[in-house]
């Protein structure tokens, strides 16, 4: 189970690939404008609105993997919580 969760949870979302794709965009000549003399990087803001897309998405399908993993396990047999923390108990 450890290495499910390394592979949805404790790995981010990166890319190592360093190929590069070209996103066009056309927006109000006047929007860019204000936004430029705002001190706004446009490029940059909208790269990372992507990518946070990019990831949101990456997430929502890691999980519905680890819901799809969880519901494939078998439930615990009952007492199993209450004789979980008993044993931590004893054992300080």
């Amino acid at each position: 189970m450890l290495s499910v969760v390394n592979i949805l949870f404790i790995y981010p979302y990166t890319d190592c690939n360093l190929l590069m794709a070209v996103v066009s965009v056309r927006v109000d000549e006047k929007l860019k404008k204000r936004l430029e003399e705002s001190g706004i990087n446009v490029p940059l803001e909208v790269r990372r609105r992507l990518e946070e897309l990019a990831w949101k998405v990456e997430l929502k399908q890691r999980l519905a993997r680890l819901d799809d993993v969880l519901a494939s396990m078998p439930p615990a047999p009952k007492g199993f919580s209450a004789r979980s923390v008993r044993e931590d108990r004893e054992g300080h």
